[in-house]
């Protein structure tokens, strides 16, 4: 049986993999964002797969504090999610995550930013840059017509409506 946080890392995780597909419906952003990355001496594919990460664990963060259950959340503000992106010191981002993950590639991303976190000196200077690139994500996600009051479950629909599969 699968409990509710792990449920609710599930769905976390599939925010966080949607996330830069619908960004990047406008494909200049990605060209920016891979730019931005090679400026900050991250490898693009770290870089997004950390992104994805990070979105995911602002999100479970967020659910966590609130108590928001894994059915509940859609209704969970993209305003909050990206508030968490960059107000959460990375310590709190990690607080609370399930203790095994069903997908390996989440394991392996946790543990990279783990790393980056606890490494400090270029690593956290990089966690912040990514952290800015989350929110700015999302800030772009909320900010499409059509969305008056957006929430994950917006972002949800989007994906479903795109062909992204959870």
């Amino acid at each position: 049986m699968v409990s509710d946080h792990d449920a609710l890392w599930r769905r976390c995780t599939y925010l966080g993999r949607v996330l830069l597909p619908l960004v990047d419906q406008e494909p200049w952003r990605q060209a920016r964002r891979h730019e931005n990355l090679r400026t900050w001496g991250i490898d693009t594919a770290v870089g997004e797969r950390l992104i994805e990460v990070f979105a995911a664990l602002a999100a479970y963060a967020v659910a966590v504090d609130t108590s928001v259950p894994a059915a509940e959340l859609d209704a969970l503000s993209l305003k909050v999610v990206a508030d968490a992106a960059t107000g959460k010191r990375d310590f709190e981002l990690l607080a609370g995550l399930p203790d095994t993950f069903a997908d390996d590639r989440d394991r392996q991303a946790i543990n990279v930013f783990r790393l980056y976190s606890y490494e400090g000196g270029q690593y956290s200077r990089q966690l912040f840059q990514l952290s800015r690139e989350v929110r700015h994500a999302l800030v772009v996600l909320s900010e499409r017509p059509s969305m008056a009051c957006p929430t994950c479950g917006d972002v949800f629909r989007r994906a479903a409506e795109a062909g992204l599969s959870q």
